[in-house]
């Protein structure tokens, strides 16, 4: 089962991407080769078998070396730009929404989790989500159904779509 390319793109507001792009060019350079240094300087102490530091500067550079290959890969697949407050359901919208049934809304934005801030207590969905890729391309007051994860057929009513400002 193949996703269409505009699933697939990660929405970014123009703020967030020039964020993660700096932070990219940072982690290739600077950013990387700090660790790196700390990986030689500990590997020229000696036994590598007992070398704690060597030990934790390697799993460093790998944690490095995978936020290099998770943000190379999500900016080569980035959307920038605002969303239109059309009531469609999108990447970049905030939905509200509630389960069939039930009087309780919940609120999530639909989209990257990058995109949420520090301070920010919203939820973040993804696009290929069960629920973030059931209301894909709805309407305010579409009723959708999806299957859970654990297999339940779940019924929500969408309440509001508006484009994220965080």
């Amino acid at each position: 089962m193949t996703q269409s390319s505009e699933r697939e793109a990660v929405w970014l507001t123009q703020a967030k991407y020039d964020e993660l792009k700096a932070e990219l060019e940072h982690l290739r350079g600077p950013g990387r080769q700090e660790v790196v240094d700390k990986v030689s300087a500990a590997r020229d102490e000696g036994d590598l078998k007992e070398n704690g530091g060597y030990h934790a500067a390697r799993e460093e550079l790998g944690k490095i070396d995978g936020r290099i290959a998770q943000l190379e890969d999500m900016l080569r697949r980035v959307q920038v730009g605002e969303v239109a407050d059309d009531g469609v359901v999108e990447p970049g919208m905030v939905v509200k929404y509630r389960f069939v049934g039930d009087d309780e809304e919940e609120t999530f934005l639909l989209g990257a989790r990058e995109m949420k801030g520090a301070d920010d207590q919203i939820e973040v969905y993804s696009p290929q989500s069960p629920l973030g890729s059931a209301i894909h391309g709805k309407k305010v007051g579409d009723t959708v159904e999806y299957q859970a994860p654990n297999g339940s057929q779940l019924k929500v009513e969408i309440l509001d779509a508006t484009p994220y400002s965080g």
